[in-house]
Formats: C-alpha cells, sequence, structure tokens
C-alpha cells in the first residue's frame, strides 16, 4: 500500500530557514521604522467571534473568511484582517486608554479566496494605526512612516508612490452630480482601473447613475492636482476636504516626503467604513498590486457597539512587498551567517564545546561540529553555515591562552587570544 506524501495547503507557505531569514529581515525593518516612530506593538487572537467581521462588512464577506463553528456551538472566524480586533481592543478599554495612541502589529491573518501572485490564503501583514485624534497630522505621521519603511528596504522616491484620495471629498462631489445611494458607487469606484472603461460605465449605470454623471464623475477621478480638482467642485464642504488634502501634503513636503505622495482620485478603497482620506501604497509603474493601503475610519468602533472614536491607519502586506524587493534586488541574502565555527584536530568535544560558549558569551554567533569528524567536513560546514571565522581550539601553532584562527573571508591564519580574534571579526 502506497502512502501519499503530505501537501501543502493551497494559497500558503513553508518557511525553510532561508525563506525565515528573509521574512525575518522584513519583520524586523518593520519593527525598527514603527517603534522609531513611537509606535507600541500589540496582538490578538488568531480567531474572533464571526460577527466581528459580518457587523462591519455585513454578511458577504462570509464567502471570503476561513469560518467554523466550535465545540460551544460559536461561529468562529480565522482574522481576515486586524482593524476590527483593533476595534474592539480599543472599545473594550475605551475609558482607560489615553488618547491619541499609535499601535501596530504584524499579525498572520487568513482569507479565502483565489491564490494568484501578490494574494495568498494565508499571509502577515504589518498594520499601524493612530486612535483617539481627527486632526490631518495622524494621517502626514503614517505615511512618513510608510516612506522612511520603504527607504529603509532600499527602495528610491522615484520608485514608489503613496496616492492620496479622500472619500469625503468624493462623497461631497456625488452631492453635487446628484448621484443616488453612494454606498452602491463605492464598490464600483474601487475597480475603475481594473475593469476597462466600457464596464466601469455599465456597472455605474447599474448602480443608478446617468450617463452624463459617469462622465463627470470619470473625468472628476482623472484629476491630477488639486487646482484641477478646484474646478471641478463648489460646496463648502468639498473645499474644506480639499483643504486638508493641502494640509496634508504641505506637511509632507516640510518633512521631506514631498516626492513619495501624490494625488490620486482614482483611490477609493472598497471598505464600507472609511471616512476621510484614504491612500495606496504603489511601485511607480503600477505594475504590482498595491505594496500597502488605509485610510480614515472615524466610525468604526460606533458601527461595532461602542462610543465614536476616531482612527486612521493601514496594512502594508509581507507578499507584494517581497516580490517588490525581489524585483529590484534588494533582498538580502538568504544564507546562513554565523561569526565562528570552532573546529578541532583532535575532535576533543569538551573543549569544542567550552571555547564555543566562552565566544558567545561576548554576544556573538557560534557553531560547532556535533560529533567527531574530519577537518575536511568540519570546513565544509563552517562554509556552509557561511562563518567569518574559523577558530582551532587545538592547533600546534598556538601557545597557551591562545587559537589558531582562519579568516574564511580573506582565507589567511593567525595566531591569537580570544580578545585578538574578536577584533579580527570586527575588522
Amino acid at each position: 500500500m502506497s502512502i501519499s506524501i503530505p501537501q501543502l495547503p493551497k494559497g500558503t507557505r513553508d518557511f525553510y530557514p532561508e525563506a525565515e531569514r528573509i521574512q525575518n529581515y522584513i519583520f524586523d525593518t518593520w519593527r525598527r521604522v514603527a517603534e522609531s516612530f513611537a509606535y507600541e506593538e500589540y496582538e490578538g487572537p488568531m480567531f474572533e467571534h464571526l460577527e466581528l467581521y459580518t457587523g462591519k462588512s455585513g454578511e458577504e464577506i462570509v464567502s471570503q473568511l476561513y469560518n467554523f463553528k466550535d465545540k460551544g456551538d460559536r461561529e468562529i472566524a480565522l482574522r481576515p484582517e486586524m482593524t476590527p480586533t483593533l476595534a474592539r481592543l480599543v472599545i473594550q478599554k475605551a475609558r482607560e486608554l489615553k488618547k491619541p495612541f499609535k499601535w501596530f502589529s504584524m499579525p498572520r491573518l487568513f482569507r479565502y479566496e483565489k491564490a494568484q501572485k501578490g494574494r495568498l490564503r494565508e499571509f502577515f501583514q504589518l498594520n499601524m494605526d493612530i486612535i483617539g485624534t481627527e486632526s490631518i497630522y495622524a494621517e502626514a505621521d503614517l505615511m512618513a512612516a510608510i516612506a522612511t519603511m520603504l527607504r529603509k528596504f532600499g527602495l528610491k522616491d522615484g520608485e514608489f508612490a503613496i496616492g492620496v484620495s479622500s472619500r469625503k471629498l468624493l462623497a461631497t462631489y456625488l452631492e453635487e452630480i446628484g448621484a443616488p445611494n453612494p454606498a452602491l458607487v463605492y464598490p464600483v469606484l474601487d475597480r475603475r482601473l481594473k475593469i476597462g472603461p466600457e464596464a466601469f460605465a455599465k456597472a455605474l449605470a447599474d448602480a443608478g447613475l446617468t450617463e452624463d454623471q459617469v462622465k463627470k464623475l470619470d473625468d472628476f477621478m482623472s484629476c491630477k492636482s488639486i487646482e484641477e480638482v478646484k474646478t471641478k467642485v463648489h460646496s463648502e464642504n468639498a473645499t474644506a476636504a480639499l483643504a486638508e488634502i493641502e494640509d496634508l501634503f504641505a506637511t509632507l513636503t516640510a518633512a521631506g516626503y514631498g516626492e513619495c505622495v501624490n494625488l490620486d482620485l482614482s483611490i477609493v478603497r472598497g471598505l464600507a467604513y472609511y471616512t476621510g482620506i484614504v491612500f495606496e501604497v504603489f511601485d511607480k509603474g503600477k505594475s504590482m498590486r498595491a505594496i500597502a493601503g488605509g485610510g480614515r475610519y472615524d466610525s468604526l468602533t460606533e458601527k461595532l457597539g461602542g462610543e465614536r472614536i476616531p482612527g486612521v491607519g493601514f496594512g502594508m502586506g509581507d507578499v507584494v512587498l517581497a516580490d517588490l524587493l525581489a524585483e529590484h534586488k534588494l533582498l538580502p541574502s538568504p544564507k546562513q551567517s554565523v561569526d565562528f565555527y570552532i573546529a578541532s584536530f583532535t575532535n576533543d568535544m569538551k573543549k569544542v564545546f567550552e571555547t564555543a560558549q566562552a565566544f558567545r558569551a561576548g554576544g556573538n554567533t557560534v557553531a560547532h561540529p556535533l560529533a567527531a569528524m574530519k577537518m575536511g567536513k568540519q570546513l565544509d560546514q563552517a562554509n556552509y553555515q557561511g562563518a567569518k571565522i574559523v577558530v582551532y581550539v587545538d592547533g600546534s601553532k598556538a601557545a597557551a591562552g591562545e587559537f589558531e584562527y582562519k579568516d574564511m573571508r580573506t582565507g589567511e591564519m593567525f595566531v591569537g587570544n580570544s580578545e585578538a580574534i574578536v577584533e579580527r571579526l570586527k575588522a
């Protein structure tokens, strides 16, 4: 009887050590930048009550979830995003939390959808959010963090763009042109650049817009500057929404991020809970999915049963980001690298362990053989593990308190004590 080989579930990934090194590089960069902007890290459970997601997005969201009934007959779902969990945490301690506050998280998320390039069923996502202020400077802080993060990964300002739009501005324009039921229009607008002009016009017609309204809306969303938008809107609310965007851009320009942001009214974001500024981050050619996206959600806690607490945030997925960095050849080598490999000509394992521990005590990474083996095999292992220096515990040329050692980076041999060896490593 043949036994079938276990298969990886569709839309998921294995992280062998090489892949995990790349993943940790992404996580470490995310965390360092978030903390440099004074965001605090939080977490939540991998599954929540299903109603947390249906209460936010409606019953239609269920088709995109991994959901089940637990042994207590409760409806549960693996988390597809982090914002509802964040909202629940905020609601639970709304009076205790000092506002505004800045939090970040790097959760593992799950969505039941077609697996394709840049989109998997299981993935990680950086979430950064500011809760408790309606100030546009919260958006500025988040966008500055995004730009700083992408620069840290090695991308240049000309290689990515943060496109900025406003649901508030769009809502006032829809009102100006007399468009019915904006809730039906937003999902269509979010697909505008993906479905082509004819399909876009038909979908808007199906949502109740006239041919004239469709043309006006398409022209509006094609505007490339605030000055151009000003010629198309006339209401007080629209003027206020535009002034908000102008203030955002001026602030980011003053902080040195002006080249990273631009007006892009084609960005709508499909989620219904966005209330103000929305934004997406693309590589400059828009050849891939959005690297990140988010916006303001001032009513989400209220929708989920709590008091109204304003918030703004974004998510940046690891899959598209890793693909983008690979395309730009910005990922580090996935190969292992250690500071020292401790070797022995006589297979004196006690001396090997003793010496390894002495070097580790100084904060170094150290490898060594785990069984008796010839020196050739030890050096092969040192090479495979990327050792920078091989230290021989029983070399015949070393005096008491010293070691023979080889700098694998240059191939040179030396003799010296542990302090000299560590100095050589730093050189």
